[in-house]
């Protein structure tokens, strides 16, 4: 089984618990420490031979274009992770269109490749915010993967949503083509688990990543691993938050890159796109 192996690329500062203390103003007096993280996962994903998808934040590719060229010319797929890392149930619809139609624009005069696949900031399509699938339709995309199947994260969660790639219907607002990818969950003692990436990888047993995969593998469907550039960084800069703030964020990254060496070498990855182009032929 080939699974997912997806990058939101995006700074420190722009993960959504930090807004309080590193607001939008203050972004750009603000070190960019993803070009080097980036250029270390594209060195970590080519020792292993492996393509992933790369969901680029607008904001980051304006400023740091070369991040992007540096993906697409390795072979990954490119996809959109919004503009400004804005929650998407905090946006109005205008807005929201607004967001998503211009990092697919800049994303692909960087690439030179059609962006086709939108993650949100902090998988922040929830019940109730289904209006946001159907824009995605309507600007172009043809998969997303933010319906995060888990009821447990505090933030988050469409624990509805099915836990394998499927075509979203006109009961989530689109009218039939969207692919829904998502993120991967481990059953675990009658819960959904967000099993597959982030601080759960960082933090937690490896032992759970590897049970979320295996389950994936014995539905018959892909699995999907996420990973932030700012989670491989082995000295990360100091924050100005509360350290519960600072621990969510921080702890674990000295050990993740040696946590995604032993990831590939236990499975196997590939782009998004591949499993969603099978889908919309089915269709």
């Amino acid at each position: 089984m080939i699974h997912h192996f997806t990058v939101d690329v995006e700074e420190y500062f722009h993960a959504t618990p930090l807004e309080a203390w590193l607001p939008r103003d203050r972004w750009d007096g603000l070190e960019r420490r993803s070009p080097r993280l980036v250029a270390r996962l594209l060195e970590l994903l080519d020792r292993r031979g492996v393509k992933g998808t790369f969901f680029v934040l607008g904001w980051l590719a304006e400023r740091e274009p070369d991040v992007v060229r540096a993906i697409a010319a390795a072979g990954h797929e490119i996809a959109s992770h919004g503009w400004a890392h804005r929650v998407v149930h905090g946006m109005q619809p205008k807005d929201f269109r607004t967001t998503v139609r211009r990092s697919k624009e800049l994303l692909e005069e960087l690439s030179g490749r059609p962006v086709v696949g939108y993650r949100a900031p902090s998988f922040s399509i929830l019940p109730g915010t289904e209006w946001a699938l159907g824009i995605l339709e309507e600007e172009g995309y043809e998969y997303d993967s933010s319906l995060f199947p888990t009821s447990v994260h505090p933030s988050y969660g469409y624990p509805d949503a099915p836990r394998v790639p499927h075509v979203l219907d006109q009961a989530r607002g689109t009218n039939g083509t969207l692919v829904e990818v998502p993120p991967s969950t481990c059953r675990l003692a009658g819960l959904e688990l967000p099993g597959a990436g982030g601080a759960y990888f960082r933090i937690l047993p490896y032992a759970l990543t590897r049970r979320t995969l295996r389950q994936a593998e014995a539905r018959g469907a892909p699995g999907t691993f996420y990973i932030h550039p700012w989670e491989v960084d082995e000295h990360p800069p100091s924050l100005p938050a509360p350290w519960r703030v600072r621990a969510r964020l921080q702890t674990g990254t000295g050990r993740t890159g040696a946590r995604l060496e032993r990831l590939l070498r236990d499975f196997e990855f590939g782009p998004m796109g591949d499993t969603v182009a099978g889908l919309r032929l089915a269709v």
